[in-house]
This record gives C-alpha cells, sequence and structure tokens, in this order.
C-alpha cells in the first residue's frame, strides 16, 4: 500500500512516515500542498494524509483540485482545527475522514488501515500502453506473455513515464521526485535505473522504451513514434 504525507511541521511528517514504514506500507512526503500536487499527478496512492494548513496550495484546495480531477483515492485529514464546522468543511471537500491535532499515533495507524481498505476501487491498479502493462499492486511489469518484478524505486519510475507517454522529464525531476532532497544518493543513481528498466523492457519483449533526450531527459517511447 503506498500512502503520501502532505504536512508542513516536518518533525509530525517524519514520525508518522517512520510509523507507516514499521507497518510495511511505502510512504512518500511532502510539505507543502504544492509539491503534493504534482506528485499525485505522478504516482498513484491509496491513501492521502493531508494537513490543511500548508503553504502553496492549503489542503482544502488541494483536495478539490484532486477530486476535480477525477481522483478518488481516500483521503485523511490532519489539523489543528477541531471545531465541527471545520470538520464538516474538510469533509465536504471531499475528504473520508477527519482527525484533530494532537491525535495518538495508534488511532492515526487504525485511520490509515481502515482507509486502505476502501481504497481498491479508487485508483486503477494495471497501466497498460503497447503491449505491455504495470501492475500497481503487484510491483510487476508485463508483456507478450512474460512477467518480471521491479523493485520499488523501478516501479516509481516506471510509474512516471507510463502515466506521462512521451512526456520528457529531466533528471534532476526524477530524482526529486523519487530518492528526494535528503538523500545522500547522487543522481547518477537515475542513469543506473533507466539502464534496468531498459533491460527488463527488452527482456520481456516490449514495444514501449525509454530514450535519452539529449541535454533535456528522458521519455517513454510509443510503438507508433519508431520509423
Amino acid at each position: 500500500m503506498r500512502v503520501l504525507i502532505a504536512e508542513d511541521e516536518v518533525s509530525i511528517a517524519k514520525a508518522l512516515k517512520l510509523m507507516l514504514e514499521k507497518n510495511k506500507y511505502t510512504v512518500d512526503m511532502v510539505h507543502s500542498g504544492t509539491d503534493a500536487l504534482e506528485y499525485i499527478t505522478d504516482f498513484s496512492y491509496d491513501v492521502l494524509v493531508l494537513d490543511i494548513m500548508m503553504p502553496g496550495i492549503d489542503g482544502l484546495e488541494l483536495l478539490k483540485k484532486v477530486r476535480g480531477m477525477g481522483i478518488g483515492v481516500p483521503a485523511l485529514f490532519l489539523t489543528a482545527k477541531g471545531e465541527v464546522e471545520d470538520r464538516v468543511t474538510g469533509l465536504n471537500a471531499g475528504a473520508d475522514d477527519y482527525l484533530p491535532k494532537p491525535f495518538d499515533m495508534s488511532e492515526f495507524l487504525a485511520r490509515v488501515k481502515a482507509l486502505t481498505r476502501r481504497s481498491a476501487g479508487y485508483t486503477p491498479q494495471v497501466i497498460c500502453l503497447g503491449n505491455t502493462s504495470l501492475d500497481c499492486s503487484e510491483y510487476c511489469m508485463t508483456a507478450d506473455g512474460k512477467s518480471v518484478s521491479l523493485n520499488n524505486k523501478e516501479f516509481q519510475l516506471m510509474e512516471i513515464f507510463m502515466r506521462h507517454p512521451r512526456q520528457i522529464f529531466s533528471a534532476g525531476h526524477l530524482f526529486d521526485r523519487i530518492w528526494g532532497p535528503e538523500t545522500e544518493t547522487g543522481i547518477d543513481v537515475i542513469w543506473t535505473y533507466i539502464g534496468f528498466l531498459r533491460r527488463k523492457l527488452e527482456q520481456l519483449g516490449s514495444d514501449i522504451s525509454i530514450r535519452t533526450v539529449r541535454g533535456a531527459g528522458y521519455a517513454l517511447e510509443l510503438p507508433q513514434q519508431r520509423g
């Protein structure tokens, strides 16, 4: 299960991320509504954990935009506001649950687990392009009757490419989205993982490929683009 935490209090966000990862969730963490919207566009999630008071786009406006995009992934609001009218405002914006601060970590985990049980019908689990499909629940890629498993980073890269075919992504953009600014890993890791994915696509006999755009980055090439 994959969760996005959008919380501008870094210490709280890190504590929530640690709690979820200990319970076998894959977690992305951002600290503004603007960054959260970009992540939601690039990836699919089983649950969104959103603070209301965030820089850029606040949680309420963010969720309205997400729902306007037709994304129904369950959302849990975390906020210092606990009045009834504030809860009603959040629920009317499209939230599925509401947890006022301060809260107990065990209650937070229970709320997230409850929402993940409801999330299966919200996000597409398989993305298909050409003869190739990416299973977002099993982290595997299939083409021409063959299947191969992807590790977490390979899956995240492939998901970005398959959700945005033909779009060019710079190495910096991919690095920030998947490894994040706090990692000690160098940006050369992008080239390494692109190589891993290319070999797996070739192994499967896939008719899609990842091409290098000189001076710009990488893009997913579809069959009809080839001469």
